[in-house]
C-alpha cells in the first residue's frame, strides 16, 4: 500500500508550508483524496508537488505547470509531455538570456557611474569612504 501523508507531513516533507499544498489544491494542480473530513496525499501527490515546485523554481506559470501535468495523465508514452516541456524549455531560456543581458548592461552602466563618481570626488579631494 502507497504512503499516505497528510497536508502537515507532506509540507514538512517537501520543505514548504500547508497553506502552499493547499493554494496548489485551490488551483486544481492536486487532488487529495478525503478520510473524512481529513485531506489525505498520496505518492502521486507527492510527485506532482515536486514538479510542482521544481516549475516554479524555474520560473514557470503555474498555467505551463499544470499543461504539463494534464499531458502525463492523457499521454501514457509521455512524448507530448516532453514535446511541451522542450518547447515551454526553450522560451523560458530566451526570457532569461534577455533577462541576463539587461543585467549585464546594468551592471556595466552602474560601473561606469562608480567611476566617474569616484573620478569627480578624487578632484575634490575626497573618497568615497568620507562621503
Amino acid at each position: 500500500m502507497d504512503k499516505i501523508f497528510s497536508v502537515t507531513e507532506l509540507a514538512r516533507d517537501l520543505g514548504v508550508t500547508p497553506r502552499t499544498i493547499r493554494f496548489y489544491e485551490d488551483q486544481g494542480l492536486i487532488s487529495p483524496q478525503r478520510a473524512g473530513n481529513t485531506r489525505v496525499y498520496t505518492h502521486r501527490d507527492r510527485a506532482r508537488m515536486i514538479l510542482i515546485l521544481r516549475g516554479k523554481q524555474l520560473g514557470f506559470s503555474l498555467r505551463d505547470i499544470k499543461e504539463y501535468l494534464d499531458l502525463y495523465v492523457v499521454d501514457t508514452t509521455q512524448s507530448e509531455q516532453l514535446q511541451h516541456l522542450v518547447k515551454k524549455a526553450r522560451e523560458r531560456i530566451v526570457q532569461l538570456e534577455a533577462q541576463a543581458q539587461a543585467v549585464k548592461t546594468t551592471l556595466q552602466e552602474l560601473k561606469e557611474i562608480e567611476r566617474l563618481s569616484l573620478e569627480t570626488l578624487a578632484g575634490r579631494g575626497l573618497t568615497a569612504e568620507t562621503v
